[in-house]
């Protein structure tokens, strides 16, 4: 099947099934290789985005043999996203929950409206960021790689109440390690990129 065939049909039976989605915690099932195993999600209240972002697992790779895994992304309003990047690896699938996300791939700014999917294939600077005053919230699906991981430790373990004050140099050795795991990756100049959208849309 051809990778592009793949993600629209999995990303399809990922929201015909799996939507409301929850927080997948206690239901890990480790695999090592075989049949997957059927599993469900149950449902949760709406994600905080907390004032900023904050992710929730939905799906976990290990639960997909390695296959899919996905979050859950709540933004709050008028809120910049990460750095411009590009992933040597990975294909992200999204489709926004509520509100109104604004992507930027390549050159190109979309407006993807609750309801909507958007693709960010692999290889393409990308970023996202809510311009609107109302929250905005999304699921993101991930193929062939295990970049729940990732988004977990950036957001919930390299934080002040770890030891990992913001800045500090102890968290920047993690966080490059971690994108050289992953295959994330920045350019020289991507933080300007970052504070410019910022301003021009007069982001926090």
């Amino acid at each position: 099947m051809e990778r592009r065939d793949f993600i629209l049909s999995a990303g399809m039976v990922s929201a015909n099934l799996a939507l409301p989605f929850g927080t997948a915690e206690g239901l890990h099932a480790e695999t090592t290789g075989g049949p997957i195993a059927g599993f469900l999600v149950p449902s949760f209240p709406p994600l905080d985005h907390k004032g900023s972002m904050d992710i929730r697992v939905c799906v976990r790779s290990s639960m997909t043999n390695g296959l899919f895994s996905s979050v859950e992304c709540a933004v709050a309003p008028k809120t910049m996203g990460p750095s411009p990047h590009h992933h040597k690896e990975l294909d992200e699938l999204m489709y926004v929950l509520e509100g109104t996300a604004s992507v930027l791939v390549g050159s190109d700014v979309v407006e993807v409206k609750a309801g909507a999917w958007h693709l960010r294939p692999r290889g393409i600077t990308h970023t996202f960021w809510n311009a609107s005053d109302a929250p905005l919230r999304f699921i993101d699906m991930y193929f062939h790689q295990a970049f729940e991981e990732y988004l977990e430790a950036i957001f919930h373990t390299l934080t002040p109440a770890n030891g990992y004050p913001d800045n500090s140099e102890k968290k920047k050795i993690e966080r490059d390690r971690l994108a050289e795991k992953f295959g994330l990756v920045h350019s020289a100049t991507s933080r300007e990129e970052r504070k410019a959208i910022a301003q021009r849309y007069g982001l926090k």
